[in-house]
């Protein structure tokens, strides 16, 4: 499903600031990746690196986990795109142009996938049943979504992790459009790994 919020004012590209986001697990690293080889730079300290989980890597910036704390590096991200978890949208300072590639993926995947994730590296669970951490997780999308409603600076493209995979170029080119028209979208497109589609239900 594509969604697009509402149209903001005509903006140079290069004084907008691209955000990807969603849950974690939900391919926003997938979606980074594809906007790379469309030819926006991406935003990313490399800290984070590849791995069995991500193996075509995380394109995280560390600087984003204090954005409720130290928002001065984001001017330096117009004209760029960089990962920001939905719930971390808030903090954004309503002095910048944003358009967020907002993606989806079924709840049961992206619990099992952060599942997989956290058995991966060791690390211990929060003990929270699935059901109960799905309606937490869903409660915070709606708030978000309309949150974001009302954001006269913010323009959104809601975007389902399975659509790309199951058919890369037309989306390629509904996020190209969606990002102004002028992006490479069968760059875009090859980067998309089916293979890489796991915890699918």
């Amino acid at each position: 499903m594509l969604f697009f919020n509402k149209l903001l004012k005509k903006t140079s590209t290069n004084d907008v600031i691209t955000v990807v986001s969603g849950l974690p697990r939900s391919g926003t690293s997938m979606m980074m990746r594809m906007l790379e080889a469309g030819g926006l730079e991406a935003v990313t300290d490399n800290i984070r690196t590849a791995n069995e989980d991500n193996p075509r890597g995380y394109y995280e910036f560390e600087r984003v986990k204090q954005l409720g704390k130290d928002t001065s590096w984001l001017a330096a991200c117009r004209g760029k795109v960089v990962k920001i978890i939905s719930m971390l949208l808030y903090h954004l300072p309503a002095d910048h142009h944003y358009k967020v590639v907002f993606m989806q993926r079924t709840m049961k995947e992206i619990l099992a996938s952060q599942r997989v994730m956290l058995q991966r590296s060791g690390e211990k669970e929060d003990g929270i049943n699935d059901a109960k951490l799905a309606e937490q997780f869903e409660k915070h999308l709606h708030q978000v979504a309309e949150w974001i409603a009302k954001q006269v600076n913010i323009d959104v493209l809601y975007i389902k992790y399975s659509d790309i995979l199951h058919d890369p170029r037309t989306h390629a080119n509904a996020v190209n459009q969606f990002l102004g028209g002028w992006m490479d979208e069968g760059n875009m497109a090859k980067t998309v790994e089916s293979s890489l589609y796991r915890q699918r239900q």
